[in-house]
């Protein structure tokens, strides 16, 4: 049988790799990650594969730069505590636009600290964040809710094997571009490309020229899917082909690939948000850096960012080191916190329209009969 945790040595090579380091659209990933870990590529189909099966990988996908294809947003709850956790299991299990669900706490009693349910959401362009996630608080039972739409990213990456030996501090030589949240318009031939490009990939699609089947699935020749593909590459809407590993549960040999979650944030004077972005997201440790505007609600947060580790301790010396940086660049922050990341789920956001209006042709259904049921019940 073959070795399944991730801190197998030849596993932890492919993972260093294949977490999060082959960007953009790739003819063949696996051969392309064989190259850069200096593993055979038999055996780097066969360990992902094997990984896969045993849940150590979560997925296998080409990930997109989704923020360009749909309006997106990370939202804060505010849910009554004894509604929290059916309000959890709704957002992951019923609705499909939802991708991280999280219920976070800080330290102390805070700014925002009520809000303890943090979803992360994308609506199909030409749909309403705000009608959707008014619609999410009537199924839920949210009090509130805060819509937080990044306007520029940082840093996007997720690379936790990587990451285990990052010390504090750490960071590239220069600070990080911004990338622009902008709209992308695709035509129905590029969707039915992109729909069949980014589904999940099962074990035995693990193998040479995975493209093969999924050109077939969306009924065009290989050469037009790849045409396709790299196109989507060049307008920035493919984001890198990625191993996802479950870094919250245990492995089923009970080992963790990470334990803890921070979501930093901090407030720094407008006008300054780019310059402070380039400054937090060049620090290696972190997965995410965005500009969002939190509100009143977060004490005018406009920079956040997330950091996994196995302790927590030496996450906050990792934001101990982040904050000596910006007094060092004169960059002011009149409010900082941290918010701890305890039950999560992790999905990939539905964008599809189709799916949308299917879904909400569903939820309308549902409220009606609900709203039926009541009329004849009184």
């Amino acid at each position: 049988m073959l070795p399944v945790e991730h801190n197998d040595p030849v596993n932890a090579k492919i993972l260093a790799v294949s977490e999060d380091k082959i960007e953009g659209f790739v003819r063949e990933p696996f051969e392309e990650i064989a190259r850069r870990s200096g593993v055979d590529v038999e055996v780097v189909m066969a360990r992902i594969a094997a990984m896969l099966r045993a849940k150590t990988i979560r997925r296998v996908r080409q990930t997109l730069l989704a923020t360009n294809l749909a309006e997106g947003a990370l939202v804060a709850w505010k849910v009554p505590e004894d509604k929290i956790d059916a309000a959890f299991d709704w957002m992951f299990q019923r609705d499909p636009f939802s991708g991280h669900v999280v219920l976070r706490s800080t330290d102390t009693a805070s700014a925002g600290s009520d809000y303890k349910l943090w979803t992360t959401l994308k609506v199909p362009q030409g749909f309403s964040l705000e009608a959707h996630c008014q619609l999410l608080a009537k199924k839920v039972g949210a009090e509130r809710f805060r819509l937080m739409p990044a306007k520029g990213i940082f840093t996007l990456g997720v690379g936790h094997v990587r990451r285990k030996t990052t010390e504090p501090g750490s960071k590239t030589d220069q600070p990080a571009k911004m990338i622009p949240v902008q709209r992308v318009e695709l035509s129905d031939h590029e969707w039915n490309v992109l729909l069949a490009l980014k589904r999940e990939f099962t074990p035995e699609e693990i193998r040479p020229s995975p493209w093969i089947t999924r050109a077939n699935e969306a009924g065009v020749s290989l050469q037009e899917f790849c045409r396709v593909g790299e196109d989507l590459n060049a307008r920035k809407i493919v984001g890198r082909f990625s191993t996802f590993l479950e870094h919250v549960k245990p492995s089923v040999g009970g080992v963790r690939v990470t334990r803890f979650n921070a979501l930093f944030h901090w407030a720094v004077p407008p006008g300054r948000e780019i310059e402070t972005g380039g400054e937090v997201g060049r620090h290696h440790i972190l997965t995410h850096c965005y500009w969002r505007e939190a509100g009143p609600e977060f004490r005018n947060v406009n920079i956040m960012a997330v950091a996994h580790g196995t302790d927590n301790r030496l996450l906050l010396d990792h934001k101990a080191a982040i904050d000596r940086h910006l007094r060092a660049s004169d960059i002011p922050v009149s409010y900082t916190n941290v918010f701890w990341g305890g039950r999560s789920e992790i999905k990939p956001s539905e964008i599809s329209p189709r799916v949308y209006r299917d879904w909400l042709s569903e939820q309308g259904k549902e409220l009606t009969a609900a709203t039926a049921l009541g009329n004849f019940s009184r």
